[in-house]
């Protein structure tokens, strides 16, 4: 019973901080556009990738 004691303002304030997280991420605009990154990777590029020198 006396574990109670610490783990549930040990839960509260990993709820704070996930919030607090949460809504740093929306200020700075991390949920402004979901729909074009995923769509990135269907377009081709323009020019290749450059070789590596062990791939000779």
């Amino acid at each position: 019973m006396n574990i109670l004691l610490a783990l549930i303002p040990i839960s509260l304030v990993l709820l704070m901080l996930a919030i607090g997280a949460f809504l740093w991420a929306v200020r700075r605009g991390q949920f402004d556009d979901l729909d074009t990154p995923s769509l990135d990777i269907l377009g081709d590029d323009e020019r290749p990738a450059p070789r590596r020198a062990d791939d000779a």
